[in-house]
């Protein structure tokens, strides 16, 4: 015979298959990958830009706040994208809260009263007065008095 063998059942298939099976297992990783990343719910808030709940610490914290003692936090979440933003939602003793907000603000100015804001307002940035302990640039308190002994204080700390 005046052709090559390459031996009993093989071709020459057996040297080229290698390299057409490899774009197609490359193709089918890809693919796996993608539909694993699209159907895993871990970090989904932080692809969308949803808020994600957090530790009310952890919120307050980032614009260098401590929980006021008696006070009960809740609600707290983060919101991140190309900004960083954490919000809480604080219920306190009405006659704490200006006291709170100078100990943990003490270079910061003094909150407005009435008005749009509410019973107290305060916007401290990095420029007058926020600690720099502080990972925000910016902190805005907003208190309602619910009544007579208990302030809603809104807690909002974010980066710009």
């Amino acid at each position: 015979m005046d052709m090559r063998e390459t031996g009993r059942g093989r071709t020459r298939w057996g040297l080229i298959l290698p390299f057409l099976a490899a774009p197609v297992v490359v193709l089918g990783l890809l693919v796996a990958g993608f539909t694993l990343w699209a159907y895993s719910e871990e970090d989904d808030a932080a692809r969308t830009g949803a808020a994600a709940a957090v530790p009310c610490s952890e919120a307050l914290a980032f614009g260098a706040a401590e929980r006021p003692a008696g006070s009960d936090v809740r609600d707290c979440s983060v919101q991140r994208g190309i900004d960083t933003a954490y919000t809480a939602v604080l219920r306190m003793p009405r006659g704490e809260v200006a006291g709170w907000l100078r100990g943990t603000y003490p270079d910061a100015p003094e909150p407005r009263q009435g008005g749009a804001c509410g019973a107290l307002c305060l916007d401290v940035t990095s420029e007058n007065g926020l600690p720099g302990t502080a990972e925000a640039h910016v902190v805005q308190v907003r208190v309602e008095y619910e009544n007579a002994e208990t302030a809603r204080v809104r807690f909002s700390a974010f980066t710009m």
